[in-house]
């Protein structure tokens, strides 16, 4: 349905509006764990949960956690807020699987619990998260064009999260369509900057005719365009996200031609909306999927989360 994702994030509003009057008095206490916060995806996020709790004024109690993508100093951030009686988790998980445990425990002392952007194992009560198959398939499809369906591509890999599992799965079959395309390796750069820097010149290294590159985000990315530039060779860049810092480079015209774009804020008022309705008492649906866009050059500018 075209309007979906307008229906929803008008759904979400409404929950809003409705926890301001029905909520005056007894405000849910929210814990939110990051599985990052070193990206200005999830500064968005932050900034964009913050801003929900300000309907509450100064009831709103919120509790943030950053698990710098360990899943074991992310379950024990959890389990502090748990301490502190949230009555809503909207976590955002550094490991599908290894999450569970949180997920558990919070459902154990009646928490809602809502995954927000990767999906966690456990029985949450809702997950919101972009279309992350079509984010690979779009920006691939994408890279193939650019290097005219020919040639050696190399993917940069990242945490073993569902959302990143799809993105890789959605760039393959994209790169499938074209016989004359090879990809020659997969390497993890962990969505870092410094990491994928790094592991982009050792791909470079190793595959002196490379044409392509496919980043699962756009963080990493911003370290493999630094590497490509640098090795003066004509090699393609595509990514996930659509970050500030992506769109500067693919307006500019460097290596960097793609991103798929995610809407984080968008993606974290409808997580809170849905927790919301739920803390209320409404049903509330197992999965929301959010659309992702294309942009290259053609549509970068003016773009924003």
């Amino acid at each position: 349905m075209a309007n979906r994702f307008a229906v929803l994030t008008a759904c979400a509003a409404a929950a809003l509006a409705m926890g301001e009057q029905a909520l005056a008095k007894d405000a849910p206490r929210v814990g939110m764990s990051f599985q990052e916060m070193n990206n200005p995806y999830f500064t968005t996020m932050h900034a964009a949960v913050k801003e929900a709790m300000s309907i509450f004024g100064d009831k709103a109690v919120l509790y943030v956690a950053d698990a710098r993508h360990d899943v074991t100093k992310q379950i024990s951030d959890v389990e502090d807020m748990l301490e502190k009686g949230i009555d809503i988790l909207l976590l955002n998980p550094a490991d599908s699987e290894g999450a569970q445990r949180a997920v558990v425990e919070a459902k154990n002392k009646g928490v809602i619990v809502v995954s927000i952007d990767a999906q966690a194992k456990g029985p949450v009560d809702s997950f919101v998260g972009s279309k992350n198959y079509d984010a690979g398939l779009l920006a691939c499809g994408a890279l193939a064009k650019e290097i005219g369906g020919k040639g050696d591509v190399a993917i940069l890999d990242g945490i073993p999260v569902v959302p990143i599992l799809e993105r890789v799965r959605g760039c393959k079959d994209a790169l499938a369509k074209h016989p004359e395309i090879k990809m020659v390796t997969l390497q993890n750069g962990r969505q870092e900057r410094d990491i994928a820097m790094t592991t982009t010149e050792n791909i470079l290294q190793s595959q002196p005719n490379l044409k392509g590159l496919f980043s699962v985000n756009d963080e990493g990315s911003m370290g493999a365009l630094a590497a490509i530039t640098a090795s003066g060779k004509n090699i393609v860049l595509t990514s996930v996200d659509g970050s500030p810092e992506a769109i500067k480079a693919i307006t500019a015209g460097t290596a960097f031609k793609a991103t798929a774009a995610q809407f984080p804020r968008d993606q974290v008022l409808i997580g809170f909306g849905i927790a919301l309705a739920k803390y209320l008492g409404s049903g509330v649906p197992a999965e929301i999927p959010v659309d992702v866009k294309l942009i290259d050059k053609s549509n970068a500018k003016g773009f924003s989360w």
